[in-house]
C-alpha cells in the first residue's frame, strides 16, 4: 500500500512545483489588459479593450484593489465631428461621449463596468445624425494563452529576478500584464519591484517564450 501512497504523493509534489509554483503572483497584478477586440468599416477602425487596474494607479511594486474598465480607441478615415460609443453589456447599453486624444489622434471612451465580454460585443458608433452599429471580435484565438498562464511563464524565465524580489516567503513587488495585438498577439509582462526598476518582457502570446527583455528604472 505504501508503494502505490509515494508515487502520488511525488505526483502532487512535481504538480505544485510546475510552472510558477504553487505561489499566487497574479494576486500582485496591478494592471491587467485580458483581451482587445477590434472591427473596421470603410468610415473608422475601432479597438476595444478590458483593463482591470489599480487606483491610484502607480508604478511604486505595490499592487492594489483593481477596477474593471472598458477602453474604446476610434480612428476616423477622414476626420470629422465629435463621436459617442455605446457597448453592449448583460446590465443593458453603457457609453457616451468620446473624448479626442491629440497624443494618439483618436477618439477615446472609457467606463468601469461589471463584466467583461466575451468573444464579441456589440457597439454603436455615432456622429451627428449617423449611426454605425458594429461587432468587435476578440483578436484571441483558441491557441492564445490566458493572462494568467502568460504570468506564469514570465516568472519561471526570471526564477532569479523573483526570488531576489522575495522575503520570508512573500512576493515584493507587482506585475503589469498586458495582451498586445501588433503583427500577431503578444503578452507585455512588466515586473516591477518597490525601488521602481522595472522589467519588461515581450512574450509569444502561444508558447508563452520571451522574445525580448529590456531593464528600466523610474
Amino acid at each position: 500500500m505504501k508503494k502505490r501512497i509515494l508515487p502520488i504523493l511525488l505526483l502532487l509534489t512535481l504538480a505544485l512545483g510546475g510552472c510558477g509554483g504553487s505561489y499566487d503572483y497574479s494576486a500582485h497584478i496591478s494592471e491587467l489588459r485580458s483581451d482587445i477586440f477590434q472591427a473596421e468599416t470603410e468610415e473608422f477602425s475601432l479597438t476595444l479593450t478590458c483593463v482591470s487596474r489599480e487606483y491610484p494607479f502607480a508604478a511604486d511594486g505595490i499592487a492594489c484593489p483593481r477596477t474593471d474598465v472598458v477602453e474604446i480607441s476610434l480612428v476616423p478615415t477622414v476626420p470629422g465631428n465629435e463621436y459617442s460609443a455605446y457597448f453592449a453589456t448583460d446590465a443593458g447599453e453603457q457609453g457616451g461621449e468620446m473624448s479626442f486624444r491629440n497624443a494618439f489622434g483618436d477618439w477615446f471612451f472609457s467606463e468601469s463596468v461589471t463584466a467583461f465580454p466575451n468573444g464579441s460585443v456589440s457597439v454603436r458608433i455615432c456622429r451627428d445624425e449617423e449611426v454605425h452599429e458594429i461587432t468587435a471580435t476578440s483578436v484571441k484565438n483558441e491557441s492564445t494563452l490566458s493572462p494568467a498562464e502568460a504570468l506564469d511563464c514570465a516568472v519561471s524565465a526570471e526564477k532569479d529576478r523573483i526570488e531576489r524580489m522575495t522575503e520570508s516567503g512573500q512576493f515584493l513587488g507587482e506585475f503589469h500584464v498586458r495582451l498586445l495585438r501588433r503583427d500577431k498577439n503578444y503578452y507585455y509582462v512588466g515586473i516591477i519591484d518597490r525601488d521602481g526598476e522595472t522589467l519588461s518582457l515581450l512574450l509569444d502570446s502561444e508558447s508563452g517564450e520571451v522574445l525580448a527583455r529590456r531593464d528600466t528604472r523610474i
